[in-house]
């Protein structure tokens, strides 16, 4: 059976651990209580059985009474309202050890009175949060009612519009690290420090008359209005220019003419943005209710527990005095968040799902894909596969001396680096899928911090059978081109294959049918184009974490430009090799690539020192990788790690560790170290024995990709660890209605 602990642990939300009853630290002041056993046995040896049946009748009898005179739990009035009531404990009666049992119970109303001051906080940002959001619905029904009936009265084919004013100011494209995740279609609304003024925001600008085509005045809560939709996309951003120059141009040529040249529509396209802002806000706003309703009641089973293993050791019964208080007290009486939940639910179903209960459930309930068993088998069935065929191709390498120093040069040119590409690839999404692992075992929120939808993210089952069943295929497929290659095979078509196995990955990466993971495999290619296009779009931590990958894998970024270059100019026809070199614009290309990480293009600094044998680059190379890697391990370090720190409780690290062995911490740093200063070996050339120097290259990348897997865990470590310290458990999504005065 689990212990309740354990329990306790996997259920809690892992951003309000510290907010939640330390339960492990009054399980340690319970131990420190020593209870005497067998205390008097020489003067109890008399006493008879019915003796001692009496005493436990009588303390039967003293548990039924409703007032057993224990302890006695005061009720002191706190002078600040956010603080609420504190609860303080007395004595009542002689414990075997009294000293340990006070600082448990001191202990206890502490936890007590944390509880109770967490919930009555949450509760009222949640509150007023909601109050905001229901007055953002107002306005959004009102504003809908308005373009309903004017389309119903012109029947026009026109874009039917309603006045109003719309801001696009550069607020909306800051900081938008915290954005909306639970549903894909509400993600795009999402922007981080808007939620401050946003949050404040309760009405909207003052339409004393909102004017149709028809020139009738609907009134819409006598308020100024402002719709703020940020602009966090390029259709967004040059649409939002574009309207605002437009209406300049209008606006002046209408003044001489009428008084209603300021007037700026808000059309049905507005309003539907605005309602998909509207709707991802509850969705949060559920979320976080659920997290507080869960909070209550794991709290409530905690200190229950607690108490009963307390009444164990010690033999008395304070469970019934205190649990009462317990009961009794704020975080468990109030139902104004469970109100809340039931009217944000009704709404949602009602006006967001057509009534239909099952599918609001899908927003605000979200399930997560269960674990198939399936998926393990072919998980291991394929890599046994793997196994098989590479130890094939090993040996027939081997025995055609393909790898050797004095390699077959056209196969090393253009069919290695497709290996090599795709083994770096499927290695790093490997290690993702192990830190995936890593994670989940740790309570680290990554789901949250990456935005992942809950009901289509990767599981680490899902990485691992990717990986194996797509190095079968590519192993399986080289394994046959290698063989027919030593047979003395050299048809164009043969040639072909490795440009046809990248061809094939490419396509299964943009098919548009619903197969093989198509949710994650858009998400993928959004996020890349959202790096390739950062001043167009807004960064999210996701692009930062997916950019730091793609540092790491400037070698596959290589590879994959030179395969590219080999197949798409047809020099695979001629097997002419050195035709991407010999082009001026390819080895710009190239040079660029290699820019991306700072050390990379030291190493390609010593590339151009090797041709033109000039001691002077030697001298660059060293510096300049010497500078970058005390840069990239302070950087590690200290940023993304956080560890470092002069003041922390635990030395050398910081006060928060999810790992319980330190020494981990210790040896990561060690083997960061270590890493990055693989390009030593750029300059020592060191090299194995009879092996050609780019297989040693390949080994050298693959350990940057092993780098970047155990930099990738403690990156989310540091930012879990961040949003815990501020209790951050769910997206702020900002609302679209501002309210401003009648002088804007």
């Amino acid at each position: 059976m689990v212990k309740f602990s354990k329990q306790f642990e996997a259920q809690l939300i892992p951003e309000w651990k510290e907010a939640f009853v330390d339960y492990c630290q009054l399980k340690r002041d319970i131990k420190k209580i020593q209870v005497p056993r067998n205390e008097d046995v020489s003067g109890n040896k008399g006493k008879s059985f019915f003796s001692d049946l009496l005493v436990s009748s009588l303390k039967k009898v003293a548990f039924l009474d409703k007032n057993p005179r224990v302890i006695q739990v005061h009720r002191k009035l706190s002078n600040s309202e956010s603080k609420g009531d504190l609860y303080e404990t007395e004595l009542l009666e002689q414990f075997a050890d009294t000293d340990a049992a006070n600082e448990f119970f001191a202990c206890l109303d502490h936890q007590l009175n944390k509880v109770n001051r967490f919930y009555r906080t949450k509760e009222r940002e949640l509150l007023e949060r909601g109050e905001s959001l229901k007055k953002q619905f107002e306005i959004l029904m009102e504003l809908k009612k308005a373009l309903s009936e004017n389309r119903s009265k012109e029947n026009s084919k026109e874009d039917i519009s309603i006045s109003g004013t719309i801001s696009c100011d550069d607020e909306s494209i800051k900081d938008s690290t915290d954005t909306e995740l639970g549903s894909e279609s509400l993600t795009e609304e999402s922007d981080k420090d808007s939620t401050k003024s946003a949050g404040s925001v309760e009405a909207v600008r003052s339409l004393k008359r909102i004017r149709s085509l028809t020139e009738q005045i609907v009134s819409c809560q006598g308020k100024n209005l402002r719709i703020h939709i940020p602009l966090t996309t390029p259709t967004r951003t040059f649409s939002a220019i574009t309207y605002l120059l437009w209406d300049d141009l209008v606006n002046q040529s209408s003044k001489k003419n009428s008084s209603s040249g300021d007037r700026i529509h808000i059309n049905k396209k507005k309003l539907h943005r605005a309602e998909k802002m509207i709707r991802g806000a509850f969705v949060e706003l559920y979320k976080a209710l659920s997290y507080l309703k869960s909070y209550r009641n794991l709290n409530l089973l905690a200190f229950a527990k607690i108490l009963k293993k307390f009444d164990k050791v010690t033999g008395k019964q304070v469970l019934p005095i205190y649990l009462r208080v317990v009961e009794s007290s704020y975080f468990n009486t109030s139902d104004k968040a469970v109100k809340l939940a039931d009217e944000v639910e009704e709404l949602f179903v009602k006006h967001f799902a057509k009534d239909e209960k099952r599918t609001a459930m899908k927003y605000l309930k979200p399930t997560q894909r269960k674990e198939s068993h399936t998926v393990t088998f072919f998980i291991g069935l394929f890599t046994g596969c793997f196994f098989a065929l590479l130890i094939g191709y090993v040996i027939m390498a081997h025995l055609s001396g393909m790898y050797n120093s004095n390699s077959d040069e056209m196969y090393m040119e253009t069919v290695y680096p497709v290996l090599s590409m795709f083994s770096l690839l499927f290695l790093h999404f490997f290690f993702y899928g192990c830190n995936i692992f890593a994670w989940r075992k740790t309570r680290i929120n990554y789901s949250f911090i990456l935005e992942n939808s809950p009901t289509k993210e990767l599981k680490y089952q899902d990485i691992f059978l990717i990986c194996t069943l797509s190095m079968t295929a590519v192993i399986g497929v080289l394994f046959l081109h290698l063989s027919l290659v030593a047979k003395g095979y050299s048809s164009p078509i043969l040639q072909a294959v490795p440009g046809l196995l990248l061809l094939v990955f490419t396509l299964i990466l943009v098919c548009p049918f619903n197969i093989i993971y198509k949710s994650s495999r858009y998400r993928l290619l959004s996020v890349l184009r959202n790096i390739i296009l950062s001043p167009l779009y807004k960064v999210l931590m996701l692009d930062f974490f997916m950019a730091d990958q793609l540092c790491s894998q400037v070698p596959m970024l290589r590879n994959l430009e030179n395969i590219a270059c080999y197949y798409i100019t047809g020099s695979y026809k001629t097997q002419d090799y050195n035709f991407c070199l010999r082009n001026t614009f390819y080895k710009d290309l190239a040079y660029a690539v290699s820019f991306l990480p700072y050390y990379w293009r030291a190493m390609q600094s010593k590339v151009t020192y090797s041709r033109e044998g000039k001691i002077e680059w030697l001298w660059a190379v060293v510096v300049t990788s010497t500078a970058a890697t005390i840069y990239n391990l302070y950087w590690d370090f200290v940023k993304d790690w956080g560890l470092l720190q002069m003041n922390s409780k635990n030395p050398w690290l910081r006060d928060e560790l999810m790992l319980k062995k330190k020494f981990i911490y210790f040896l990561s740093m060690g083997l960061n170290l270590v890493l990055r200063l693989a390009w030593l070996q750029t300059v020592f050339h060191y090299n194995f024995e009879k092996v050609d120097e780019r297989v040693t290259l390949f080994f050298l990348a693959a350990l940057e990709v092993l780098r970047r897997g155990q930099w990738n865990f403690y990156r989310l470590e540091n930012e879990h660890l961040n949003n815990a310290g501020k209790f951050r458990a769910v997206h702020i999504v900002p609302l679209p209605f501002q309210e401003v005065d009648e002088q804007d």
